[in-house]
């Protein structure tokens, strides 16, 4: 039985025969894009879709495989809240977040808070394949990944001028406000509310971040020649973030899912809600116990669910016979795919 609210001629419609998805977050709006950036971000997320898809037609490969080299790839491009180019917190850090899963066995790994791992998403992988748990968080994720044999880097590694100047603008923008509200009566602006589906009122908060750039988390999807789903997802998080805030990317169930019997999923978007609408596993759920499609459960929690509660994102979603699907409330969606017969396909704000 189908949810009411899905209508069939949904602005976005399922692509088959897909055997690796990406995303690069949200991103900029077409009035901020120029075609210098249009052409480097479509340039970058070809790239990570080549190297996840040579990686996953090697002998033995594995979704898990395809899913973290795509984010490696990004995690290194400095256009990408990721890695090296991830976002400054309001104290002038970078705090980088990652998570993993497969589809097969469900299991998954996470690391969260970490300032110094080069590649998170390989630290997530790490995890979930050379411990018991499924999260470690800043500074023993970080012993458990040198550790481990990954790369540690200076945090200096992370600095971007870009995001560095995003974030002296974010404070900017932070003083401005606090001088106006301490020089005049304060008065609740109606323009800058909303309701959230619970009844709550939330605004703008100066230390969750300005809804845009930051928001380019990357993520992928995948599956492999025995069938089997993976998904990840890595983030610097919002810009101008409070020290120690975690959003969805890390957290199985929010940002990221995968199992075999229905779908793997990673997201992008304003993290807090997607924790507490635990959208990655929403969507999975549509489809195991209501019967939608990949496409229609997306749409159900991206643009019913989450837009009613005032939560902004996309995510992309891949089944298991390799339809793919892409679902948002935003004006655009960097994203990608490769089928099965190695094309490439790269979109941002297209439908």
């Amino acid at each position: 039985m189908l949810i009411p609210s899905i209508s069939m001629a949904a602005d976005e419609a399922a692509v088959p025969h897909v055997v690796l998805g990406i995303h690069g977050g949200v991103g900029v709006t077409k009035k901020e894009m120029n075609p210098e950036l249009e052409k480097n971000l479509r340039a970058g997320l070809e790239h990570a879709l080549k190297e996840g898809y040579a990686r996953l037609q090697k002998p033995g490969a594995t979704s898990l495989d395809a899913v973290e080299t795509a984010i490696r790839i990004l995690e290194d491009d400095p256009l990408f809240n990721a890695g090296k180019g991830a976002v400054f917190t309001h104290d002038g850090r970078n705090e980088l977040d990652a998570s993993i899963m497969e589809g097969r066995t469900k299991k998954a790994g996470a690391v969260a808070g970490v300032t110094v791992v080069k590649n998170p998403i390989l630290a997530a992988r790490a995890v979930m394949e050379k411990t018991k748990h499924v999260m470690l968080i800043g500074h023993g994720a970080e012993i458990f990944a040198r550790d481990a044999g990954l790369e540690i880097v200076d945090p200096k590694y992370f600095w971007t001028e870009q995001r560095w100047k995003q974030l002296q603008d974010d404070l900017k923008e932070e003083r401005e406000a606090a001088a106006k509200k301490q020089n005049s009566v304060e008065k609740p602006d109606p323009k800058n509310k909303k309701v959230d589906a619970k009844g709550e009122k939330s605004g703008a908060d100066v230390r969750t971040g300005r809804p845009g750039y930051e928001w380019s988390t990357v993520g992928a999807v995948a599956i492999d020649a025995a069938g089997n789903l993976a998904g990840g997802t890595s983030t610097g998080g919002m810009s101008n973030k409070q020290y120690g805030r975690i959003g969805d990317s890390p957290i199985i169930g929010a940002g990221t899912y995968a199992d075999n019997n229905t779908c793997a999923v990673s997201c992008t978007g304003h993290g807090e809600y997607f924790i507490r609408w635990t959208v990655a596993r929403d969507i999975a759920a549509l489809m195991e116990y209501k019967g939608l499609s990949v496409q229609q459960a997306a749409d159900e929690v991206l643009r019913h669910k989450l837009k009613a509660a005032g939560g902004e994102g996309a995510a992309i979603a891949l089944d298991g016979k390799g339809n793919f699907a892409m679902s948002r409330n935003t004006e655009g969606c960097y994203r990608g795919y490769a089928t099965s017969d190695g094309k490439f396909t790269v979109l941002l704000f297209e439908k």
